[in-house]
């Protein structure tokens, strides 16, 4: 009955149309299909019960694939017979041609679709034929430009595969579909032209090449979109021109039926009059009975009548369903698929009878349930789809610590974990520190080759209290970095917003529980798509909603801790969902138009097993679980807008059963339902275990999760447990999960995304060798692939959690779920890989479990190089021509020398790291190697390698090589140098021998390389000769070069396609003289004079013999480049000025480089250096012949520009001198006849000092002694014996020796193309065994799995590398400006330092003066007795500050000057005149005093009686002050009261090196002193504010110092915090109380205070301050007066709880950069970034005070040149640094002082240091002030008021005044001299002058009187006989 019934309709539909004339042989298209995977799931199992191989409600459409399934000729015949004439099959493109190109299509779906096609042709159905529905392959989505010749191509592919079976084609079935495939850069008009010309080149090669049989085309339009189409030219031609009919996709509304005539007749304008055939027919808001439908049909055909239009086909799917179904069918759903499922009805009649199917659960269920063991458990090997995902997760709580870093608010799990912390629990303040590791975390990320990065947002870290309107600058900055950082390494970010970190203000407002939460939760995700949404394109609303609701408010076990299942639980959900839904819908409307994103939601749940399967109960519990679990939250979403009707009749139950309202199920309006049905674009599912499900127990009124889900929980013990409680391993549960959430959620319609799956070990258990979660990973991920493969689920990722080690809530650390273990014990937190790691990498490169493709991709491109080398053809000079570079370089001053300089280098400059084989491989006796030299040597007692070491097994390479990669990607290398074992290739030694297992090692290896990217530079030989060579000879026999040949030979055939870089030998030098020389090494040949020059020479022969044989037979096809790495240190002469010294340095080098290069750099022969010194050395040995060897003509021809580039290998220099060593022994050293040493003062490592400005000096030389010549450094690197991952010092040495060579490449021109790190890893470093340690990784050569960890350094040389130098960051660069109008130019000085005069007009002795006159207590036995005399020189004063330009002085006043004993009981009015004096003058020269009160000079009487350690001193102080504002206030307006107090109490009474030199209280002493001078400060200050302000109007302040502190490692937060508490230690200890709360900082109060109790105390040592002190304290300042010097690299340093001393409370140490440029002072380093820095922390930490810079300058020793460069530099980019705070960041700066006028006594340095604008020349009795270089610059800044911009032209400030001051600040006393009226001090130079000129006219006398003598003696002698040349001819 009911194929009758589709008859009618359809022959009634044939015979009311009019298109029965396309041409007179075909007949009226009568359409259904496609198949889908739903349809064929019923057609395999009608009655809902059987195993399947389809999914049920998944509407995709079906991919074939063999067998075709058994049933589809019966099925296509019940088609036919219900008169549909057409069958719509859809080919995939992606799967037919996965590569994109039709040279290599996948033969099987080939063969498969012609078959489908067949059995179509067989049931008489036509088919039509869609090229291309939806997914392109992957590798046409990135390339748009050529996508339409991609396609045709495909097309013809297409055409000529099936052409004989199709007569009718669509090019495109969904042109926007298609659209959205794209990449999101560029326009919509641009992607449809792209599909325009795509579909036009087909429909052209169709018509071409294949439509001879009468066949048709098309492209399959929406109606609506013709119009439009049309209006454009460019792609009019998909309606009309390129097309044999129009094909539309069409809306029928039933409630208006004009609207289909309406749409037909737009096509009017379509000329000339096309056939329509309407593919697609879709219905809206239509009913659905049977009778109805009737209606429905004639009412279309009505519309087609009144349309006019030539019609020649419908698609009947529709028709055919509704005619079918009792129930509603799918035409009844407003929002219909367009592709309903055709002759379903037919199939109920041809294949049995129909019945309703049953739940998705239950058909899941039923469709496994029979499956054996064997095959539940069958291993799939085949791949993941293309362009399918992979990725690793964390989240913001499990990793990234820094939780009150950048003003971060507190979260939920900081409360929750604080509240734990006081019961010893574990909380995430710090976790995996991931805030400060963003560049750590990305290269592990790169070197899992991760596709995508799930990671969440702390929402508090954006907004610290979960509202706006401000976020954090420093969150944003920080998200910002790292999703840029993601990009740049092609990591796609998939941000979470919500992964259960709860603002805490939040919660405290309710939390999920407060409907207000919704509101900001969409405010902050708002704020997250407009900062973060154009890069970012997958969003995840929330992680795991269900556990939040569960554990966070049900079982209370995370935060925030609510223990209430029955009603938190379900209110949390209800407003997750809404805030879910509205910020989908936020996105949808705001911003995917232009971002293009997706936001999904990822959702976790378990799979559900019956306990019982014989148990109906059991069934329903299990479905039930999961409505509760999954359903909860997916149901609303992805269904129906509502709960599951499970669930909520199982809450319903629980509430009727109980005498009380049990559970409260929140409800749903309406209007939110239809807001939450379909707000996700993708369903993520984060999937662990899963669970035996048996209906409760018994009924429950006490609330649970499990007790309300009316099921119980268990595990069947055979399961794998895991060291989770809850994580057992069931792999086979996720696949049945994948396809209930298809069936009952996404439908075939919405993708998922597996976005969490993994397990934990625990902190028992090996954490490094984790197999049980490689087989966790192995057998879960191909369950996933079966659930794809075969169950046709559409997944599109596999993310793993997690990508390290975390915080994991109540279980603290004890948890590892990451593929990286992060050691939590070590503050860098160091990141290690795991096995699974690696398994889980290769999985990526296979993308599945097929064996991986070789790539045979090409390496990244090397600089072009010569052809040839220009090789010399004469011998060079002795010395060298290059002795221009001593020349050049050695007299460099320090400071120039060292200067660091940014710039970047050549774009393609080779990056890379080095290794060698038997330092790292190992395996020594493994898989068939022989044995080299080096395992020989090793295993013999006495080799002298530390700790008898072998490389047995060394770094285990050879096993390890996923690790090594994983390394190497890590680091973005472009370039691995690593040599190949000749014994692991021929074990032998010979070609007769070849070793198959080492030449696959080498080509994994080689292969690994080139699939990253990596170039593979390699080393044919690095020491480890084969022993059964050795046996023969060794390099001692001839034979040995052809042998090498051999070898080589092979290598080249072998791995030349692949390698393009090769060295033949590694420091030959090194090999020639220690393995025949001294016999350190193998093969331990002790023949120093005559042993080295033997094995040199054969070396240079077998290295020219292989260079000619890669020429001659392999260059031409594999076009790479061969040379060797030589090695030299740099000779630096001891005296340059003498020239035997310079020639001994150039002859070291010829020695140890030129040995080899210039044979083959220069003329074919040894330097005549070498020749000359060992010939002539030979000789005198009464030797017949030279020890050195020598080549015939012949042989220098051949050996002559045998390499393509100069490779390098150096590490240190030399100091060299020339010696006359013994004659005999005969030895290689003393032929050098020189002594090599090193300066103690270079930096020391384990092996050689470091000395980097040589490296420079020795690319250089090599410039002008080889030429121009492209050099390569392929070694460079420092060993340390600290093993740490912590290596500060390897930093700084690749930091200054690369900046060294970027000089050598930048300013001098050398052809520098690379640099390769030694080394990538710690490995067996020869006679050092494994106790030095080179790696840019550490390796626990402890551990049997050699694990390695990256250091410090290896993300310092990625830093480098990823900028290609070191280029000049933007905050660094130079500004011009003018500081603001009014700003104030000064320059200090201090009492004691420049007035002398120490005895003198009654003053008093002061703690200086007794300090310095104590023995041993300043440097030189210097005193500040007469110092700079400034006490009578005050006129000289005022000049030196005239030069300088300033409008302000800085002065002190000495205390012991006016009040001798320190009290007014006698004040020295002679004293007191003095400054008076000073003052008056400064006036009269319109300059204005700064005066400070107490500048470190205590009167000595006070100090007798405690000095500051007394109380009284706070009185003392005050009375002191008042006498100054009595008696001076009336001019000076400017107060300072205390200069560095933290100098005075840490330097004078802690460590004692300052005045009063006390040292024996160092824990309780400065912060007595400490506190008396704020005391004392705010005494002083209010007595001027109150008694003299309103008169005098002055304003009082203080000077506090501080040094910035930057952490030495920015990544770990441990030295975060020690720098932010050497700051708080230092400029907060007194800024503190006077500039916020009247109080010391918390973090000195706190600190203090612990550790005074720890070591017994019963209160801490720091005192307190009363009430009433800190009110009078607290605000005690007009300005904040600030000096300022350098900067210090600070890190955490814990002191033993009993010492006390200032350093152990503070807990910190510091070191400094070796870069930062050296000053006169040890603790000086020029570092201007640190000015800026510190400014705006005072503006950030004291509310931005109005500051003065009171003291910033630097100093140098041995001083003789008054053009001080360094100082220039110093004060002009501290200087700038000033001006970018003041203009840029708004730190109210209002002054700069520079320290300081003139040199002066520098405390207990005496006068070594000098500090000065002028230069004062203590030999001489007048001191005179000389302007020095920087005072022009100093005078030039203050007069432009800062730095006019030189592209505005020459500014009027630049220009020196010509007039000197026109005012004298003084009369000054005259004196006659020579009748000239001059000052005192123009007298005595006038003196000095005169006195010289005398002495130099007695001189000139002299000497024209011997001049005279000696040449009347020399008339009188006969000529004697001329010498002797000193050179031999030997």
């Amino acid at each position: 009955m009911e194929l009758a019934w589709n008859s009618v309709f359809i022959v009634l539909l044939s015979f009311s149309c009019w298109g029965l004339d396309w041409e007179s042989d075909r007949k009226f298209i009568s359409a259904a299909g496609p198949l889908t995977n739903d349809l064929l799931y019923n057609l395999s199992d009608p009655l809902g019960n059987q195993r399947s191989n389809f999914a049920a409600e998944d509407r995709s459409i079906y991919v074939c694939r063999q067998p075709l399934p058994a049933f589809l000729p019966k099925f296509f015949n019940s088609v036919r017979a219900s008169k549909i004439t057409h069958y719509k099959v859809f080919l995939p493109w992606a799967q037919l041609l996965p590569t994109g190109s039709s040279k290599n299509p996948d033969s099987k779906t080939v063969q498969c679709y012609r078959q489908l096609l067949e059995t179509l042709k067989t049931a008489q159905l036509q088919p039509l034929v869609v090229l291309h529905h939806q997914t392109l392959p992957a590798s046409t989505v990135q390339r748009r430009e050529v996508f339409a010749d991609l396609f045709a191509d495909y097309a013809t592919f297409a055409f000529h595969s099936f052409g004989d079976l199709v007569k009718i084609w669509f090019t495109f079935s969904d042109l926007e579909e298609v659209i959205k495939e794209f990449p999101h850069q560029e326009s919509r008009p641009s992607h449809l032209q792209t599909l325009t010309d795509a579909h036009r080149k087909a429909y052209e090669i169709y018509h071409e090449k294949y439509a001879s049989q009468g066949g048709k085309l098309s492209v399959v339009l929406r109606a609506e979109a013709v119009s439009e189409l049309l209006l454009e030219t460019s792609t009019c031609a998909l309606a009309k021109g390129t097309v044999d009919f129009l094909s539309l996709d069409l809306f029928y509304e039933c409630q208006s039926e004009a609207s289909l005539p309406q749409k037909l007749s737009k096509l009017q304008t379509v000329e000339p009059k096309v056939k329509i055939f309407i593919f697609n027919l879709r219905f809206q808001d239509c009913p659905s009975t049977r009778k109805k439908s009737a209606r429905l049909l004639f009412s279309l055909l009505e519309a087609i009548n009144k349309s006019q239009v030539i019609t020649i086909g419908f698609d009947l799917n529709t028709f055919l369903s509704c005619s079918s179904s009792k129930k509603s069918g799918p035409c009844s759903r407003t929002d219909s698929a367009p592709l309903q499922t055709a002759a379903q009805p037919a199939l109920g009649t041809a294949v049995g009878s129909s019945s309703p199917r049953g739940s998705a659960y239950r058909r899941v269920w039923g469709t496994f349930a029979n499956q054996s063991t064997a095959e539940r458990d069958a291993f799939l090997r085949e791949d993941f789809p293309e362009g399918f995902l992979w990725g690793v997760s964390t989240g913001a709580f499990n990793v990234e610590g820094g939780w009150a870093e950048g003003g971060r608010g507190p979260s939920v799990w900081d409360h929750l974990g604080r509240r734990h912390a006081s019961e010893g629990a574990a909380t995430p303040e710090v976790a995996s520190d991931s805030y400060h590791k963003v560049d750590t975390d990305v290269a592990l990320l790169r070197g899992l080759q991760a596709h995508v990065y799930k990671f969440s947002i702390s929402w508090s870290r954006i907004f610290p209290t979960g509202l706006g309107p401000g976020p954090s600058r420093q969150g944003v900055a920080y998200y910002s970095r790292l999703i840029d950082s993601l990009l740049d390494a092609r990591i796609q970010p998939m941000a979470t917003l919500f992964h259960w970190d709860l603002p805490q203000a939040l919660q405290e407002r309710g939390g999920w529980q407060d409907d207000s939460v919704v509101d900001a939760f969409l405010d902050y995700a708002a704020f997250c798509f407009a900062t973060f949404g154009d890069r970012v394109k997958l969003w995840v609303t929330f992680h795991e909603p269900w556990v939040m609701s569960y554990a966070g408010y049900g079982t209370g076990r995370h935060a925030p801790g609510i223990s209430d299942p029955g009603v938190a639980s379900f209110k949390v959900a209800h407003l997750v969902l809404k805030a879910h839904a509205r910020v989908w819908h936020h996105y949808n409307s705001y911003y995917r138009p232009q971002q293009q994103g997706r936001v999904g939601i990822v959702l976790n749940s378990d799979w559900a097993e019956p306990l019982s399967p014989e148990r109906p109960e059991d069934l329903s519990a299990s479905e039930r679980f999961l409505h509760f679990m999954l359903g909860w939250f997916a149901h609303p979403i992805f269904v129906d807008g509502d709960y599951p009707a499970a669930l909520k009749a199982q809450i319903q139950q629980m509430n009727q059963q109980c005498p009380s309202l049990v559970v409260q199920l929140p409800e749903f309006t309406k209007a939110e339902k239809q807001l939450l049905k379909g707000s996700a674009d993708f369903l993520g599912l984060s999937h662990y275990t899963s669970r035996l499900i048996s209906t409760a127990q018994q009924d429950s009124c006490i609330p649970s999760y499990d007790t309300i889900g009316g099921f119980s929980q268990h595990v069947d013990p055979a399961w794998p447990q895991t060291s989770s409680p809850w994580i057992y391993v069931v792999p086979w549960g996720i696949r049945r999960l994948l396809q209930f959430v298809s069936l009952e959620y996404t439908r075939g319609k919405v993708p998922i995304y597996l976005a969490g799956n993994g397990m934990p070990i625990g902190e028992t258990e090996d954490l490094l060798e984790d197999s049980l979660r490689v087989d966790y990973f192995n057998k879960y991920i191909n369950e996933v692939l079966k659930a794809i493969k075969e169950d046709l689920v559409d997944v599109r990722s596999y993310i793993a959690r997690a990508l390290m080690d975390g915080f994991e809530g109540p279980f603290g650390y004890s948890q590892r779920f990451g593929l990286y273990h992060v050691n939590f014990n070590d503050s860098s937190k160091p990141r290690t890989p795991r096995k699974s790691a690696y398994f889980f990498t290769s999985i990526i490169e296979k993308n599945g479990f097929l064996p991986k493709a070789v790539k045979r991709l090409p390496p990244p491109s090397l600089a072009n190089f010569p052809r040839k080398i220009r090789a010399f053809t004469f011998p060079s000079d002795v010395p060298s021509k290059a002795k221009v570079v001593w020349e050049k370089f050695s007299n460099q001053p320090k400071f120039e020398r060292d200067l660091f300089y940014h710039g970047t280098f050549r774009e393609d400059f080779l990056w890379g790291v080095s290794s060698s084989a038997y330092q790292i491989e190992g395996a020594w006796n493994a898989d068939g190697k022989g044995p080299s030299i080096w395992d020989n040597f090793t295993h013999t007692p006495g080799s002298n390698v530390k700790g008898n070491a072998t490389g047995d097994i060394a770094c285990d390479s050879y096993n390890q090589l996923d690790a090594d990669l994983n390394m190497l990607r890590a680091l973005k290398v472009k370039a691995y140098r690593f040599s190949i074992s000749w014994s692991r290739i021929f074990p032998t030694g010979r070609n007769s021998s070849i070793n198959r297992h080492g030449v696959d090692y080498y080509n994994r290896l080689i292969n690994g390389l080139v699939a990253s990217n990596i170039s593979p530079m390699v080393t044919l030989f690095h020491w480890d000769l084969p022993q059964a060579l050795q046996d023969i000879g060794g390099w001692e026999n001839p034979s040995l070069i052809e042998l090498f040949n051999s070898y080589a030979d092979f290598c080249f055939q072998t791995f030349g396609d692949r390698v393009k870089f090769w060295m033949t030998f590694n420091e030959p030098t090194y090999q020639a003289w220690l393995g025949y020389g001294s016999g350190d090494f193998p093969p331990k040949v002790k023949d120093p004079g005559w042993g080295p020059y033997r094995i040199g020479h054969a070396i240079i022969k077998a290295h020219a013999r292989v260079y000619h044989t890669y020429d001659e037979k392999y260059r031409q096809e594999q076009k790479g480049v061969i040379s060797l790495s030589l090695s030299a240190h740099w000779a630096e002469p001891k005296s340059p000025e003498i020239p035997r010294d310079v020639e001994a340095a150039d002859r070291v080098l010829q020695f140890s480089l030129g040995w080899f290069a210039h044979p083959i750099f220069r003329n074919g022969d040894y330097p005549d250096a070498m020749k000359w010194k060992v010939g002539n050395r030979s000789e005198l040995q009464h030797l017949a012949t030279s020890r050195l060897p020598s080549f015939t003509e012949e042989e220098k021809r051949y050996i002559r520009a045998t390499a393509d580039v100069f490779c390098l290998n150096t590490y240190s220099s030399r100091i060299v001198q020339h010696k006359t060593p013994r004659l005999n022994p005969p030895s290689y050293e003393d032929d050098q006849e020189a002594t090599k040493e090193e300066d103690p003062s270079w930096p020391s490592t384990a092996i050689n000092r470091a000395a980097p400005w040589g490296t420079r000096r020795l690319l250089n030389w090599i410039k002008e002694e080889y030429g121009d010549i492209p050099i390569y450094i392929t070694e460079n690197g420092v060993g340390l014996t600290n093993p740490k991952v912590e290596d500060t010092d390897r930093i700084f040495y690749h930091k200054t020796y690369i900046n060294e060579a970027l000089k050598a490449y930048r300013l001098d021109g050398v052809d520098l193309r690379g640099y390769s790190a030694w080394s990538l890893m710690d490995n067996f470093e020869w006679l050092n065994g494994y106790t030095v340690k080179f790696g840019l990784y550490h390796v626990d050569f402890n551990n049997t799995n050699r694990p390695r960890t990256a250091r410090a350094s290896a993300r310092y040389y990625t830093e480098v590398i990823t900028n290609n130098g070191m280029p000049l960051s933007r905050e660094d660069e130079f500004v011009y400006g003018q500081f603001p109008e009014g700003f104030i130019w000064s320059a200090a000085s201090a009492a004691y330092q420049i007035e002398g005069a120490w005895r003198a007009d009654g003053k008093g002795l002061s703690i200086w003066d007794t300090f310095s006159h104590t023995p041993l207590k300043v440097g030189n036995d210097d005193t500040g007795d007469v110092a700079c005399d400034s006490y009578h020189k005050i006129a000289e004063d005022v000049v030196a500050l005239q030069n300088l330009a300033v409008s302000h002085y800085r002065f002190s006043i000495s205390w012991s000057r006016i009040l001798p004993d320190g009290t007014t009981k006698y004040i020295n009015e002679a004293g007191l005149n003095y400054y008076v004096r000073l003052i008056d003058a400064l006036l009269a020269a319109n300059i204005k005093p700064q005066v400070t009160i107490y500048h470190w000079d205590l009167p000595q009487a006070l100090q007798d009686v405690g000095g500051w350690e007394n109380d009284t001193i706070v009185q003392r102080f005050k009375e002191y002050a008042d006498v100054l504002f009595q008696r001076l206030g009336d001019k000076v307006k400017f107060w300072i009261t205390l200069n560095e107090p933290f100098v005075i109490a840490n330097q004078g009474y802690g460590y004692g090196t300052s005045a009063p030199g006390i040292s024996f209280r160092p824990g309780t002493a400065p912060y007595v002193v400490g506190h008396n001078l704020i005391k004392a400060h705010a005494e002083a200050w209010h007595l001027y504010n109150d008694v003299y302000r309103a008169s005098q109007g002055g304003v009082i302040s203080i000077t506090i110092n501080s040094d910035w502190a930057e952490p030495r490692d920015p990544s770990n937060q441990e030295d975060v915090e020690a720098a932010r508490r050497y700051v708080q230690f230092m400029g907060g200890w007194f800024a503190h109380p006077i500039f916020k709360n009247g109080d010391y900082n918390e973090v000195m109060k706190t600190r203090i205070r612990d550790r005074s109790l720890a070591a017994g105390l019963s209160k801490s040592r720091l005192p307190e301050f009363t009430e009433s002190e800190k009110r009078k304290i607290n605000g005690t300042y007009d300005f904040f007066g600030f000096n300022h010097y350098t900067t210090v690299l600070a890190y955490n340093l814990d002191y033993a709880s009993w010492i006390s001393s200032f350093d152990a409370d503070r807990g910190v140490a510091s070191i400094t950069d070796r870069s930062w440029p050296d000053s006169g002072s040890f603790w000086l380093k020029v570092t201007p970034f640190g000015f800026r820095k510190i400014l705006n922390w005072i503006k950030e930490e004291y509310n931005n005070p109005l500051i003065y810079v009171t003291e910033n300058g630097v100093s140098q020793r041995g001083e003789t040149d008054l053009n001080d460069t360094l100082r220039i530099s110093y004060l002009r980019s501290y200087i700038n640094e000033a001006l970018k705070a003041t203009v840029q960041d708004k730190v109210d700066l209002r002054g700069y002082t520079v320290w300081s006028v003139m040199d002066n006594f520098e405390w207990a340095t005496g006068f070594a240091e000098r500090f000065g604008l002028h230069f004062v020349n203590y030999m001489d009795p007048s001191l005179p002030r000389i302007p020095k270089a920087s005072a022009k610059l100093f005078a030039s800044i203050v007069r432009c008021n800062g730095f006019p911009n030189p592209a505005a032209g020459p500014h009027p400030c630049l220009q020196p005044e010509d007039a000197g001051p026109t005012v004298s600040p003084m009369q000054e006393e005259e004196v006659q001299f020579l009748g000239l009226t001059l000052g005192v001090t123009e007298a005595q130079t006038a003196l000095y002058v005169l006195f010289s000129l005398v002495i130099l006219g007695v001189c000139c006398v002299t000497f024209l009187s011997y001049k005279y003598c000696k040449r009347s003696k020399q008339g009188k002698t006969q000529p004697g006989q001329q010498e002797l040349n000193t050179l031999s001819a030997f």
